[in-house]
């Protein structure tokens, strides 16, 4: 049996009383206390995740910005130094290879933001792709370059201000600052305020020299404003009531943006020819045939993935990912459903096990962000 990969800061969060699982051959945490308190002191107070396992790919070249203007759905044209970008990567079919994040870190280099488990699956789709030669655009695999650590929580702004004499409230959503200088730390780091949680915060790359000096200083200084570190299960809690897709979950390599409801990073007006654009063009003229849309349960019963949604003993879809939400007290889920039975206040039937539940359709976000 392969050896579980491990990030830097696993020694401190052992420490810290973690139980780790096996996650796409990651070590990772669980949960600390429970996962409701975990998820009641990201909403209320603070939480720290450590989020390193992300895959973090490098494009650089003189052609990077052309390769990745074909690649991605988004106008990456319009991206900054100070800027993060939120984007998909699709097949020709319009399904969904990846969803990420992209960073400007100089000119002619980008680094870009996956999911772990899609690490090599996109390093391969990204040279499969590349018609550009070696001087021209490199593709580099560099997430042990970077110890990931995400601050999330109303009062992550007061606990990072403690450590940087940058004046964070300047930062604003989906901006970020390079160079930014720690206290008592011997290399910068970069920060964005980004987040997959729901909540204002930030996620932070650093050395990874300084990755468990970090994790420390922040739950440290962070103790007067109820900081706490966060595990994966609060993570995937706090994100569906947000009403964040999760590739495997949402998104597919069946299933498009434009089903996911991810338009808004669909710019199919940007002047290139991205792989995928012909299906999403259709999509978007004639509307998508499914559809990811909220469901609220009205009978008890928790909706999981997999489990069929109906109306009149036919089958219009399925659930994407369920949970009971620890702060609307409620049965939720997301789900694939036909677009014609899409529309909010349509009550549907769930299929959990042996019983079927009454549900209705309901807006996305569950929680207000």
């Amino acid at each position: 049996m392969e050896k579980l990969k491990q990030t830097v800061i696993y020694p401190e969060y052992k420490q810290n009383g973690a139980r780790t699982i096996d996650f796409e051959g990651w070590e990772l945490p669980v949960r600390f206390s429970t996962i409701n308190d975990e998820h009641e002191a990201t909403r209320l107070r603070a939480g720290l995740f450590d989020v390193s396992h992300m895959g973090k790919i490098k494009i650089s070249g003189p052609k990077s910005l052309e390769f990745l203007q074909q690649m991605t759905t988004n106008d990456l044209s319009k991206l900054t130094q100070s800027k993060a970008q939120y984007t998909v990567m699709c097949y020709e079919n319009g399904g969904t290879v990846d969803d990420l994040i992209i960073y400007m870190v100089a000119d002619f280099e980008y680094v870009l933001v996956v999911n772990a488990a899609n690490t090599i699956k996109d390093y391969k789709w990204l040279n499969q792709n590349n018609k550009y030669d070696f001087q021209q655009v490199q593709i580099e695999i560099v997430t042990h370059h970077y110890v990931q650590l995400a601050l999330q929580g109303p009062n992550a702004e007061r606990i990072l201000q403690k450590l940087t004499k940058t004046n964070l409230q300047e930062l604003r959503f989906f901006e970020c600052k390079h160079g930014i200088d720690f206290l008592g730390m011997g290399t910068p780091a970069m920060i964005s305020r980004t987040g997959y949680t729901g909540e204002d915060g930030f996620e932070i790359y650093i050395h990874p020299q300084e990755g468990r000096n970090l994790w420390k200083k922040l739950l440290q200084l962070g103790m007067e404003e109820g900081i706490q570190p966060i595990g994966l299960g609060a993570r995937d809690t706090l994100r569906l009531e947000a009403g964040l897709p999760l590739y495997g979950q949402e998104l597919s390599k069946e299933i498009t943006p434009m089903e996911a409801n991810l338009n808004f990073v669909v710019k199919l007006d940007k002047g290139v020819d991205f792989i995928g654009r012909k299906t999403l063009t259709e999509q978007k003229m004639q509307g998508p045939q499914r559809k990811i849309v909220g469901i609220e349960m009205i009978e008890k019963g928790i909706p999981r993935h997999g489990c069929n949604v109906l109306i009149d003993n036919s089958i219009i879809g399925y659930v994407t990912s369920g949970t009971h939400s620890p702060t609307l007290k409620k049965s939720i889920g997301m789900a694939l459903l036909d677009s014609q039975y899409s529309s909010t206040g349509m009550e549907v039937k769930v299929q959990i096990r042996n019983r079927v539940c009454n549900a209705i359709v309901v807006p996305l976000p569950f929680y207000p962000i």
